[in-house]
């Protein structure tokens, strides 16, 4: 006998504004769940997400008052809210250097500016996702 499929429970956890996952590719709209592919065309999905209404300046307020790390924007993060308030990793806001030989190169104008995330625990741009998912699976 086949063994059945796990129904998607994630709709019973507080996801913050994570609503769904969608199709980049065709549009199709999944609920949240272990989903890694579009069903129909196979294309990678995204988490779709309806912010919270209310005044968006006081959103912005809340996040600029907030951690310097990645736990400023709880309000957004598909996590739920309890999780996101006491994390046990911190990264993110790492620093912007500018690149001026690059931008030169590249014929940029105006500045050009790179993400320095060697600040992060693992060096990694990865330890922003890594951290929701494991906040997420607490």
């Amino acid at each position: 006998q086949a063994a059945e499929t796990p129904q998607n429970t994630t709709s019973a956890v507080d996801l913050g504004p994570a609503v769904a996952l969608s199709c980049r590719e065709c549009g199709e709209r999944f609920p949240l769940g272990p989903v890694f592919a579009c069903e129909s065309c196979f294309g990678p999905l995204e988490v779709a997400y309806e912010l919270p209404s209310g005044d968006v300046e006081e959103l912005r307020r809340a996040i600029e008052a907030g951690p310097k790390n990645i736990w400023r924007y709880a309000p957004l993060l598909p996590v739920p809210a309890d999780v996101a308030s006491h994390p046990s990793t911190n990264p993110g806001l790492t620093q912007l250097v500018k690149a001026d030989r690059l931008a030169k190169e590249l014929g940029v104008t105006g500045g050009l500016y790179v993400k320095d995330d060697s600040g992060n625990p693992t060096h990694s741009f990865k330890d922003r996702v890594v951290a929701i998912a494991v906040e997420a699976a607490r």
